[in-house]
């Protein structure tokens, strides 16, 4: 049986859009096509009645929306990292409620004990790890037992 040869015929486009035509260039690199082989394939492509994505558009739309995603992440974050400090201020101050709390010298001492939690949980962070880093000592306690 002898094989049907596929027609061909020559079509002449002139593109204006800079963006069609660097899409079309993108596409040809990425297939390792020539740019009138591209061409036929992205017109192919717009006949089909469900078209494929344009692998470039789905990972420009893919880091748009990672964009978005970490910028809407970094505000929550920051958010919850001024009311976790809220919280540690207010518990440190209230244990145990004496009139000593008023202190400048304890109010020192428990922004300073806070500045060594962030500083632990940082290097936790960067260590990837849960458990306390080598060299940083255990909090001390500002309350002991009953007598």
């Amino acid at each position: 049986m002898a094989r049907k040869e596929a027609a061909t015929c020559r079509v002449q486009v002139y593109l204006t859009d800079s963006r069609v035509v660097a899409g079309l260039n993108r596409e040809a690199r990425s297939s390792r096509l020539a740019l009138s082989q591209a061409a036929g394939r992205a017109i192919a492509r717009g006949l089909q009645k469900s078209p494929q994505a344009d692998p470039e558009d789905r990972l420009l739309q893919l880091e748009r929306s990672l964009r978005d995603h970490m910028r809407s992440t970094a505000r929550d974050m920051q958010i919850v990292q001024e009311l976790l400090i809220e919280v540690a201020r207010a518990f440190f101050l209230r244990l145990p409620d004496a009139v000593v709390d008023q202190d400048p010298t304890v109010q020192a001492a428990v922004d300073r004990r806070i500045e060594r939690l962030l500083d632990a949980t940082a290097a936790r962070i960067v260590a990837g790890r849960t458990e306390r880093p080598a060299g940083v000592p255990p909090e001390d306690r500002t309350f002991g037992a009953a007598n």
